[in-house]
């Protein structure tokens, strides 16, 4: 596609995750009075630029155009054509008009080129001219599409406005986005001595939250079965060193047998985020809206009422986990359900559940669970936080020492 055949000065915008810069290019035709070139800072180089496919490439320039005026103008050259690179080109014609080529892979996620418009979206001129699946082509009179004309000293200065835009989530406690985002601000400027085409600014939206800390909150919880084996080994930390897995269950423990349980983050690499556990308690099946019921955490500490306190085990760098704070670990002491009325055992299996949530840290909120106060004064941390149900598979009560599986 060949959008035009003569440039007075051309620009291009490289555009990476919001990061826009812009430098000069084309040769100038020669005039009565020689352009000044524009004072803007050199491009970076954009990752992969020229790796397009072959049936995306769009021409850049003329037909006849060598690669050494392809590549003065930024784009791409493959030995036969001169294509638009991964990028945003903005350029001004000789006959008054806005070009603006805008590259799917301008942006890190992929931009969706269908979301690309100018401030001016009423006037059919001012849609793109054509696009494809990787490029979106503007081409406008620079008096048309919302074009601003101001004077600034000697200058006369055609300014306009490109954004894209982008879909929102709306949850309970929050919203988030997963598309890329930009906003682009580009001038062609004139003057009796001169022409110039500039980028002047690139508007950034404030970035949404880390992408590690997007997404569906996943977790996983596991019971540790690993023994000491030495002298001075300790048994809280022996239990860690591996887990049941779910060949194994259901397990079998004895009374007061100390259940060793693991919740963890699964699929995030933010090293920020801190798992914290709301409310952790068991029921005789897997329903954990089921009753009888036995709290087991409240608040991320131990039950206060349960004479045989749950034990919540540090989580630290001394671990060897690549993320600590993506890791909660308690220990609580087998027990049974009982008759409300004669108190006599009737429920020999048990299974325990954990409401979870994520916190991000502030510097109004540690996320920190402390059990010292009467009341954490952490009602914020929910709004803050994505939550998820985490259940374990079936423990059963044994009368004697426990085996790996129980023979049911």
């Amino acid at each position: 596609m060949e959008l035009f055949r003569c440039l007075f000065c051309v620009m291009v915008v490289v555009v990476l995750v919001c990061d826009v810069a812009a430098q000069p290019h084309w040769m100038l035709p020669v005039q009565k009075h020689q352009p000044q070139q524009p004072k803007v800072p050199p491009a970076a180089a954009p990752f992969d630029k020229c790796q397009v496919e072959r049936h995306e490439k769009i021409q850049c320039g003329t037909e006849d155009i060598t690669a050494e005026q392809c590549e003065n103008i930024n784009c791409c050259f493959d030995g036969r054509q001169c294509y638009y690179g991964k990028a945003v080109t903005v350029q001004c014609t000789r006959d008054g008009q806005f070009v603006v080529v805008v590259a799917r892979d301008a942006t890190v996620p992929h931009i969706d080129v269908d979301s690309v418009s100018l401030l001016e979206t009423n006037d059919p001129s001012c849609t793109p001219v054509d696009y494809t699946a990787a490029f979106a082509i503007f081409q406008f009179p620079m008096t048309a599409c919302g074009t601003i004309l101001k004077e600034e000293q000697d200058y006369v200065v055609y300014e306009n406005h490109m954004s894209s835009s982008y879909e929102v989530g709306v949850g309970p406690r929050g919203s988030i986005t997963r598309d890329s985002h930009f906003e682009l601000l580009f001038q062609c400027r004139y003057s009796g001595t001169a022409v110039e085409a500039l980028v002047m600014e690139v508007n950034e939206v404030p970035p949404p939250m880390p992408v590690a800390a997007l997404g569906p909150l996943r977790v996983e919880m596991k019971l540790g079965n690993g023994q000491c084996h030495s002298k001075g080994c300790f048994e809280e930390e022996a239990a860690y060193s591996s887990f049941y897995t779910p060949a194994d269950y259901p397990i079998t423990k004895v009374l007061r047998e100390p259940i060793y349980v693991e919740v963890n983050i699964l699929e995030r690499s933010d090293p920020n985020i801190v798992l914290n556990l709301e409310h952790c308690w068991a029921t005789s099946n897997p329903n954990p809206n089921s009753l009888p019921q036995w709290d087991i955490l409240v608040d991320g500490c131990s039950y206060h009422d349960d004479r045989y306190l749950t034990t919540v085990l540090p989580v630290d760098g001394s671990s060897g986990l690549p993320y600590p704070t993506h890791h909660k670990r308690f220990a609580v002491k087998m027990f049974t359900f009982v008759d409300q009325n004669t108190f006599t055992p009737q429920k020999d299996t048990i299974f325990i559940h954990c409401a979870t949530a994520v916190c991000y840290p502030s510097s109004t909120n540690s996320c920190e669970q402390s059990c010292h106060r009467q009341r954490r004064a952490a009602v914020t941390e929910v709004s803050q936080s994505q939550k998820a149900l985490v259940s374990s598979g079936e423990v059963i009560l044994t009368p004697s020492a426990p085996n790996t599986k129980s023979k049911r």
